[in-house]
Parts: structure tokens; sequence; C-alpha cells
């Protein structure tokens, strides 16, 4: 009986060193796997047909910096189209329009009833800041004084709590979109006494900041730190208080479209695309105010 146990004991253990000396070990190797395909989406701007052609437009030079950063932005999406600009004042953009010597017609007014024939597309809005000298003391005005600062009634700084100065009243020539808002808001049309009549809204700006007894106006995206644009009733000109209507001296920024005659496809997609929600934040980076 011991033998035969400790035979079989024996045997065991060979058994098992059998095993261990053999070396061998599995090694499970995971199943190799191939990733979907992903499929590469097409980018927005690639789905936008592409057009060709040559945009002109001319008009208010109010509207300039408004243009630039539009017709840069366009550049992006439509890089076949060419927008040109030449600031020649509202005037002559509405009677470009009419005549067709330019695709679209800038404003930086509405139109009047006279002028016929051509429809206004508004763009974006545009407060009329009353700048002074960055010298000046006066900060604040009423509408009220402001026209009567205008027409020679208030001839002297001194009245509305500046300096002993003769005011120099400077603004635009006759035509002009800035000129026409600035005199029919504040009721002085033909009423206004220039010392000086200019014929761009960069020439107010240069005159008023090397005089420090001139007042003039000047489109809001316009405006620099070599004047002060002053608040008015208060309320200071920005792109808020123009959009809230708090700012009372505020107008319209127009493209001037013929009614008669059909926009080119180059025309229609500038036009389509600068007053649409893409555009917006362009208009406002130029200092206007969006209103799409």
């Amino acid at each position: 009986m011991k033998k035969t146990l400790a035979m079989l004991l024996s045997a065991a253990m060979c058994v098992s060193l059998f095993a261990g000396c053999s070396g061998g070990s599995t090694e499970t190797t995971a199943p190799e796997t191939t990733a979907p395909a992903v499929e590469e989406s097409t980018p927005a701007s690639e789905t936008v047909t592409q057009i060709t052609g040559t945009v002109n437009t001319n008009g208010s030079t109010s509207m300039e910096s408004v243009m630039g950063y539009l017709t840069e932005g366009f550049k992006e999406v439509q890089p076949g189209i060419t927008v040109s600009y030449t600031g020649s004042g509202s005037g002559a953009g509405v009677t470009g329009a009419q005549d067709g010597t330019c695709d679209i017609g800038l404003a930086s007014r509405d139109l009047k009833d006279d002028e016929t024939g051509v429809t206004q597309i508004t763009v974006a809005k545009d407060g009329i800041a009353i700048i002074v000298n960055p010298e000046n003391p006066v900060a604040d005005l009423s509408v009220e004084q402001i026209a009567q600062l205008a027409t020679g009634e208030i001839t002297n700084w001194s009245e509305v709590g500046g300096n002993d100065g003769q005011v120099v009243f400077i603004g635009r020539e006759a035509g002009s979109g800035t000129r026409d808002g600035f005199e029919s808001i504040t009721g002085t049309e033909d009423a206004c006494k220039y010392q000086n009549e200019l014929t761009s809204t960069g020439e107010v700006i240069a005159n008023v900041a090397s005089n420090p007894n001139a007042i003039g106006y000047a489109s809001l995206s316009a405006v620099d730190d070599t004047v002060k644009a002053i608040t008015v009733g208060g309320v200071a000109p920005s792109e808020e208080t123009v959009l809230d209507g708090s700012y009372s001296i505020q107008r319209n920024f127009n493209f001037i479209i013929n009614e008669s005659t059909e926009l080119s496809e180059a025309a229609q997609a500038f036009v389509d695309w600068a007053t649409s929600a893409e555009a917006s934040d362009l208009i406002a980076g130029a200092g206007a105010v969006p209103v799409a």
C-alpha cells in the first residue's frame, strides 16, 4: 500500500515538472479592428455659388469706413467680385443711382420727395457726433443750444459755459447727407452760419482739431481722438444710444438702388450679403450700428 502511494506521488511530480519545463506560454492577441471612415464635411464657404464681376458704388463720405469693412469682408465670401467705392457725397450717390453711372448709390440720409426713380435700403444707423476741440471745456449741450450756435444766435462760448471766445461753426457742403441730417434734426435748414463748408467728414474733423473755438458735426464712425464728441442732452453718442433712440442726432446709412434697372448678379449678391446678419459685426466694427 505504501509502495503504491509512493509510486503515484512520484508520477504526479514528474508530470508537474514536465509542464513547468516545457516553457510554453500562450499569448492572446486582440482581433484587429478597422476604424470607420470619417466623411469630411464641405466648408460652408464652398457651398456659396461663386460669382465674378465688378460693383461700382458712389456717394456718402460718411459711409467710407462702413464700406471699407464691408468690401473687405465680402471679398472673403466672393473673391471673384470687386467692389469699388468713391466718396462724392450723398447727393452724388442718389444722382449716380438715378442715371446709372454707379451700380449702388450711397446716402447718409433718407431720400427726399423729389428724388424719384430710386429706392433706399437701410444698411446701418449712424449717430451724428457734435465735435469740439479737446481744449474746449464745454462737454454737454442741448439740441436747442447746438442750433443757436449753428445759426449765430449764440456767438461766444462763454454763453454756454465755455471760455471767452468767438464761436467758429464748421460743417459740410450743400448736398452732404451729414449736413442734411444735422440741419433737419436741429431745425436749422438754410439758417446755419458756416465759417467753412467742407467736402468731406475728414476735413471737418481736421478743422475742428486745429481750432480751439471750433464746433462741427461728423459721423460717429469717423470721430477720432483729435476731437471731442460732446454729449447731447446728457446722452453720449454710441452704438447703444443710437440703437435705442436715446441719442437724438442720428440718421440712416442707405444703399440707393435704381427702380427700373435690375442689379447685376454681382451687385445683388453684395446687397444681399451687406444687409444680412453675417455683416453685422463688420458694420459694428466700422463704428456704425447694424440693423440686421
